[in-house]
């Protein structure tokens, strides 16, 4: 048996999530019947993460396992031509049977993406939130950082998040801006990128941050509050969960 491990991007838009649902399309269930068609295998495929509905991932992990003995550099085309072209694999190589996708990694990092002028870009509609109105960017530089560090994110959680325990630790948190390509000169903040880089992450626990930082750009809260509101482990105090579209997997990190 082998142990293939494959990095995969996809447009989350049309699927319920990554993982198989009943009688809704979902990435697992598009991998598990692209795969079959080439082995005649049922696969489990194992995944990093589950993205949630409508999420996107520039650079998701899966592995399975197989018999088959087609060589780890065939995998990406023979995949590619059997998948939606929502769905591209893009490296594929054999692994030790001791690695999973999920329990083998150590950090991730998931970039939330606004459109922050006041007209949106078209080509980026499906993958980005557009905030057409004013954002005070300093500001919320200011509160992100205080998302750094290991905290009990109960705040940022949804309440149907299992975890028994919310302690995470977030290594990185940053904003990066840049202006929308061709629309430079367009009214608004240009397209700001937040990510987030930790060592594991609470059901809706991405996209309530970035509702909440995009609250603190409004003037709704305050960048001061955010440790008030770690401590206070209460989801009423926090931000909006934002829109699933703008979420992105961005990458997922091994030990070598």
């Amino acid at each position: 048996m082998r142990n293939i491990r494959m990095t995969i991007g996809y447009d989350g838009t049309d699927y319920h999530g990554f993982q198989v649902q009943p009688g809704v399309p979902s990435i697992q269930a598009a991998l598990i019947e692209a795969i079959a068609a080439i082995t005649g295998e049922t696969a489990a495929v194992h995944g990093s993460g589950r993205t949630d509905a409508g999420v996107h991932a520039r650079a998701q992990v899966v592995n399975f396992v197989t018999s088959s003995r087609l060589p780890a550099d065939r995998w990406c085309q023979a995949l590619n031509a059997r998948l939606p072209n929502d769905i591209v694999v893009w490296k594929a190589e054999e692994a030790p049977l001791t690695f999973h996708a999920r329990k083998s990694s150590k950090r991730k990092t998931y970039c939330y993406t606004i459109n922050g002028n006041r007209y949106p870009d078209p080509l980026n509609r499906r993958t980005e939130f557009h905030h057409p109105g004013s954002l005070d960017v300093s500001a919320m530089r200011e509160a992100i950082r205080h998302l750094e560090g290991e905290h009990d994110f109960t705040s940022f959680c949804s309440v149907r998040a299992a975890s028994e325990s919310k302690v995470r630790t977030v290594y990185e948190a940053q904003l990066t801006q840049t202006a929308v390509e061709g629309m430079e000169s367009a009214t608004g903040v240009g397209r700001l990128r937040l990510f987030f880089t930790g060592n594991g992450f609470l059901y809706n626990m991405v996209r309530i941050m970035a509702g909440t930082l995009l609250a603190v750009g409004e003037g709704k809260l305050h960048a001061a509050e955010i440790p008030r509101i770690l401590q206070a482990r209460d989801r009423a105090l926090a931000g909006p969960t934002a829109k699933p579209y703008g979420l992105s997997l961005w990458s997922v990190e091994y030990e070598l």
